[in-house]
């Protein structure tokens, strides 16, 4: 009887686990098949080749309106879908999954970057063709959606995107909410009248509206977009030490629940079906924070003028080949460079790597205001 009792404690611990994954998975494809997909990829041409089966997302925040409830649009006090028709692309991640599935890295596109827009059609006159031309990469999605978003940004950077999800201000807020909110910590209290959030220095659990205002702040540090598009990393990597935390990938309504919220208002491409998010799924169960990396663009100048364009930013001219060329072969961005033993030193004597990050990258489990608690 002795013998029998652990091995009934590790059976039955068995039947959980796996009763538990059955019912995650389960939730996982009955909500999966509501997703909205949209067709962005059939008119692109040209399109970069893909020598590697690493994965590249672009992940784009819509500032649509569509799904907000009249409370949480006065709390934002964004306006409605009347007063606010159409979307923007108010934040755009460009998010690659290496081919082993063991690292990822998430990517800041500055949506004032200046690129050059292909050749489309008018988005007023249909029967128009509007020629390439220097502009931000906002416009791209203003005047042509993801299509010709995805080719602007595949032009730039020779990096082929093989998905795409675009969330609204519904879907972002429902997320947070479903995970219980999520913990943000800043170095400064924060007054900003334009998304008029108000908080303290210090930690703070945002709920779904307040976070959204969090991560669309931008004007009261003198930073601006480039300001806002570090708090999106630090907000990134607080959401995904909370998704991988076991609190929620083992409590299967939570699970659910998060599946739920997230697809809210998502789109994707057509070409993402509900086998190939389980599958990257499952692929991503060991995917911890410490193996996500969080950076921008690199730039080359943050503040230059365009006549009629206005205030741009520019790419390093050295930097973001580099990164681009990474990404395309599925390499580190982070070097280690081992220095050669000195003629003095032992032979045996085991010489530490160099770490190199010219990137200026963030591993998503880094806390930056860890001294405030």
């Amino acid at each position: 009887m002795k013998a029998t009792r652990p091995i009934r404690i590790i059976t039955s611990l068995s039947i959980a686990v796996v009763s538990i994954s059955a019912i995650a998975w389960l939730g996982l494809g009955q909500i999966s098949g509501a997703i909205k997909r949209v067709d962005v990829f059939g008119s692109i041409q040209d399109r970069p080749e893909k020598p590697t089966s690493a994965l590249n997302y672009l992940l784009v925040g819509s500032d649509t309106r569509e799904g907000l409830s009249k409370e949480q649009s006065k709390l934002l006090r964004v306006g409605t879908t009347k007063s606010a028709a159409g979307a923007r692309s108010d934040t755009m991640l460009l998010v690659h999954i290496s081919k082993a599935r063991d690292r990822a890295t998430i990517i800041s596109i500055p949506r004032d970057s200046l690129v050059t827009i292909p050749e489309h059609q008018s988005s007023l006159y249909k029967d128009r063709t509007v020629a390439a031309a220097s502009g931000k990469i906002n416009a791209a999605f203003a005047w042509g959606g993801a299509p010709l978003l995805i080719k602007t940004i595949e032009n730039e950077t020779g990096v082929r995107i093989d998905h795409y999800v675009e969330i609204g201000f519904a879907g972002f807020a429902d997320v947070v909410d479903s995970l219980g909110g999520i913990d943000v910590c800043s170095k400064r209290d924060i007054n900003d009248p334009k998304s008029h959030l108000v908080m303290s220095a210090g930690i703070h659990t945002l709920n779904g509206v307040e976070a959204l205002k969090y991560v669309r702040t931008r004007d009261f540090d003198g930073m601006g977009d480039l300001g806002r598009m570090q708090r999106q990393q630090q907000f990134m990597s607080a959401v995904l030490r909370k998704v991988t935390s076991t609190g929620v990938l083992l409590n299967p309504i939570k699970l659910v629940n998060f599946f739920n919220a997230s697809i809210a208002t998502v789109k994707t491409d057509s070409q993402l079906n509900t086998s190939d998010l389980v599958t990257l799924a499952k692929q991503l169960k060991n995917l911890s924070a410490s193996k996500v990396r969080t950076l921008t663009i690199p730039l080359g100048n943050s503040n230059a003028r365009v006549s009629g364009l206005g205030s741009v930013v520019t790419w390093d001219k050295t930097l973001a080949p580099d990164l681009f060329n990474r990404l395309i072969l599925d390499l580190p961005l982070v070097d280690e460079v081992t220095p050669s033993p000195s003629a003095s030193s032992s032979p045996s004597a085991a010489s530490e790597p160099t770490i190199i990050d010219k990137f200026k990258t963030r591993t998503a489990d880094e806390n930056p205001c860890g001294a405030l608690k």
